[in-house]
């Protein structure tokens, strides 16, 4: 396909009676827009993948709250059906508690806006910690598509790309829904962005043979001494990377730091229905994993690059 700016509200955007989302489950064979006509819908497509990523999460339930708030649906209803739609993410929350004083379509576009600024913020200083030539691999997709715009990892990767200092990106294929395959690669590919779709489980191996210069991916909430939580396998690249000395940065805005979780140990993990990983035969399906503090070489906010000890370096 040909390169071009996948904008915000192609993404997500609010209309007259009702939230318009790419439908990320159907990507990258079609680009579907899914209309959500109430916050019961937006919940339904927040629980079902169609928008996912936790920034995107948070745009999403602040469109459905608005969205809800124009039809004259119960709040408090709204609320908790928004709230209640995936348990992993702080983004969701964080959300709904700035819209609870004005629940109005403007207000939840400026949050849309400030996301994506935030963004394009730390991009910048994520792309700092890049070296000229530097091969970079991702895991899931922390794009645009999951930040409602310009992206958190994978912007991060942008802008690095636009300053001549990215040469390769090694996308984890992110199983069992494969975001990564579908999602980040097919950015990537709009970007003209160098990059090949890797087997989870042919991370460590590639870093064995210094074909990996960093890690970068986004989170879903990071605690406040740190230990961050994203899709699962991310504990395990970061084990790997540490083995081999090799840098794993967290690119997330801060929306995502959940300072009233103390340690990773106390971030929900949200377990998703088997059948995502086999139709036969008993499954089990943590969708997250927690990667401890001190195997996170930095964690990049829109306020800058922050080191250890996370619990004095993280933005308030």
């Amino acid at each position: 396909m040909g390169r071009r700016n996948l904008s915000p509200d192609e993404i997500i955007r609010l209309e007259a009676g009702a939230v318009v989302l790419l439908d990320q489950r159907r990507l990258p064979d079609e680009e579907v827009e899914l209309r959500c006509e109430s916050a019961a819908d937006v919940a339904d497509a927040i629980r079902t993948l169609a928008v996912r990523g936790a920034p995107a999460i948070g745009v999403a339930a602040a469109y459905g709250y608005a969205l809800a708030a124009a039809r004259g649906e119960n709040l408090d209803a709204a609320y908790r059906v928004l709230a209640e739609s995936r348990p992993t993410a702080v983004n969701l929350v964080w959300a709904l508690e700035q819209m609870r004083d004005d629940p109005s379509a403007e207000r939840a576009r400026a949050l849309h806006e400030a996301e994506v600024d935030r963004c394009k913020r730390m991009g910048a200083h994520a792309a700092a910690l890049f070296g000229p030539g530097t091969k970079a691999l991702t895991h899931c997709n922390a794009g645009g598509l999951a930040t409602g715009g310009y992206g958190s990892a994978v912007g991060a990767l942008r802008a690095a790309w636009e300053e001549g200092l990215l040469a390769h990106v090694w996308v984890d294929e992110t199983r069992p829904l494969l975001q990564g395959a579908r999602l980040t690669a097919w950015e990537l590919e709009t970007l003209g962005v160098p990059h090949a779709v890797i087997a989870d489980s042919a991370a460590a191996h590639l870093m064995s043979r210094g074909e990996v210069d960093c890690i970068v991916t986004g989170a879903d909430r990071i605690a406040a001494n740190g230990d961050s939580a994203n899709k699962i396998g991310t504990y395990g690249l970061a084990v790997a990377a540490t083995h081999h000395r090799i840098p794993l940065y967290i690119v997330a805005p801060t929306s995502t730091i959940d300072h009233a979780t103390a340690t990773g140990a106390g971030i929900p993990i949200e377990e998703r229905d088997g059948s995502e990983i086999s139709v036969r035969f008993d499954a089990h399906n943590p969708a997250f994993d927690v990667t401890p503090a001190e195997l996170i070489a930095a964690i990049v906010t829109e306020v800058g690059v922050h080191r250890a000890p996370y619990g004095e370096s993280l933005p308030r």
